[in-house]
């Protein structure tokens, strides 16, 4: 095959031993000349295989403790050199340079010691100069170099050189070269977002070295991808891929359900990202039954989650509805096997993992960048706006209705009782409309307002709201506040001996 070259020569010099040592006997039985420095040298050593130290090739000891090590002309020259040029081969000669066709780097663990919460010092020291270097210069050249830049790429260089006898095509070091740039970019851009933390500098660089081609996008005609460790966040337990839509109904339902996390029972249901079903209840049992009682209609195909272990009774009401995803922090196992009932239900078991401290979306011919919402509205936060006090009971479903506001699509109006979701009117370019929807949606489920609570995401420009809510039984409102014209609602309210009460944050969510 054009452009095989077989493997004569070699540079190890690896962070990660683990899956290393069958690569270096495979290579030591294809004769290959292995060079390497401190930690792996002695590691090969141990193996009873000859190894060359680099301080022998460049007649240089490793210095700065151990910062300068591979940094060297013999070194580069030996992975740069291009074989068929008449200079370059000259060259070689004349300085003395051996030719490598074979690096093998694995880089220090800079992002795994930042997330261990190390000192600035010891991050610092984790920032890989020799290795980035050698997989740079490797891969650049890689129609006579083989660059292996990971330890995850271990297996996939060992299965080759082993069926191949230890040589290399040009299309097998070019796949390798496209790894090893994509290690390489991705590890500067974890030191740039490092030394960028406060975003004084506004660039946006971001970098997902898991992707997973999904069958399709929104819609049939459109690819899709997702990128990211899906499995930090979840054990997938049963049931088909995800697909697109069932991903970003998957971030809808985990980043409400965080809202309630430790406290009582509460079972949501959502549907194209906005909860349709939402309630707290002393049991998960009750919480499920009382979350569908919301919208049965629109439960059909939705996504489910809670924040409690799921048990027998609860998930044999879910076993009568079809559902997409069951989302909880575990499973009883009788639960489990119920659920299984349906081979294509996804049930995911998710762990406590910390979600993107900033939300990125495409917009025009680039992005949009901000800080994720953590502002959940607290009883601290409020300040009565009207002669009316809202009782303990109200003030409760005020701050369980503000979390689901939160994240329900602008404009938005919630609408809660008992610590259970009524209705709302979701992404109405009205917010008029939007709780004209949520009153005509809780009257068609039987819901008694008369006592309820009404929540809004923006402020009330004019009485309007108000008023309709007042006339549909509404007792007690919670909002923002902040327009100029927040006394015309405030003395509607004070009139009518509703109850309001102001946050000072707006939650819009489009």
């Amino acid at each position: 095959m054009s452009g095989t070259k077989q493997i004569q020569s070699a540079l190890i010099s690896v962070f990660h031993k683990d899956g290393l040592e069958p690569i270096v006997k495979k290579l030591h039985e294809f004769g290959v000349t292995l060079y390497s420095t401190g930690g792996t040298e002695r590691f090969i050593q141990d193996l009873g295989i000859p190894v060359v130290a680099i301080e022998d090739v460049t007649s240089y000891p490793s210095i700065l403790g151990g910062r300068v090590k591979t940094l060297h002309p013999k070194v580069f020259g030996g992975i740069l050199n291009r074989q068929d040029h008449e200079g370059d081969i000259e060259e070689m000669a004349k300085f003395e340079i051996p030719q490598l066709d074979l690096v093998i780097v694995d880089l220090y663990p800079f992002e795994k010691t930042v997330a261990s919460g190390a000192s600035e010092q010891d991050i610092i020291e984790k920032i890989d100069i020799g290795g980035i270097s050698l997989i740079r210069a490797a891969a650049k050249n890689f129609k006579d170099t083989v660059c292996v830049s990971s330890m995850e790429d271990y297996n996939d260089f060992l299965q080759l050189i082993t069926e191949s006898g230890g040589s290399t095509t040009v299309a097998d070091r070019k796949r390798f070269a496209a790894r090893s740039f994509n290690v390489s970019s991705h590890y500067d851009t974890a030191i740039f977002n490092y030394f960028n933390a406060d975003h004084e500098i506004a660039a946006l660089k971001v970098s997902e070295t898991q992707g997973k081609v999904l069958r399709y996008g929104e819609n049939p005609h459109q690819r899709g991808f997702f990128f990211g460790d899906f499995d930090t966040m979840f054990d997938k337990l049963h049931g088909k891929e995800l697909s697109y839509n069932n991903l970003l109904d998957v971030d809808a339902a985990v980043t409400l359900m965080l809202e309630f996390w430790g406290e009582a029972p509460t079972f949501a249901i959502l549907k194209h990202n906005n909860a349709c079903g939402i309630a707290q209840r002393d049991t998960v049992h009750q919480a499920y039954v009382d979350a569908l009682a919301g919208d049965p209609v629109s439960a059909f195909g939705g996504i489910l989650i809670c924040n409690t272990t799921i048990d027998a009774a609860t998930a044999e009401e879910i076993h009568k509805l079809f559902c997409e995803v069951v989302i909880a922090p575990d499973f009883d196992a009788d639960a489990l096997e119920i659920l299984k009932g349906k081979k294509n239900r996804i049930m995911l078991k998710m762990k406590q993992t910390a979600l993107p401290e900033t939300i990125v979306r495409a917009c025009l011919n680039g992005a949009l960048v901000q800080d994720r919402d953590h502002k959940t509205d607290t009883a601290e936060d409020l300040t009565q706006a009207t002669d009316n006090k809202p009782s303990d009971s109200e003030l409760a479903d005020l701050l369980f209705a503000s979390k689901v506001c939160k994240h329900t699509k602008s404009n938005t109006i919630v609408l809660a009782k008992g610590k259970q979701l009524c209705a709302s009117g979701t992404g109405q370019t009205s917010r008029v409309d939007a709780l004209r929807q949520a009153i005509d949606k809780a009257k068609s489920f039987d819901f008694n307002l008369n006592g309820a609570v009404m929540a809004s995401d923006a402020f009330f420009p004019f009485p309007d709201c108000v008023e309709i809510a007042d006339k549909a039984g509404i007792k007690a409102v919670i909002q923002p506040g902040g327009s100029i014209k927040d006394q015309l609602s405030i003395d509607y309210c004070n009139e009518h001996g509703l109850a309001m009460v102001m946050t000072g944050t707006r939650h819009f969510k489009h």
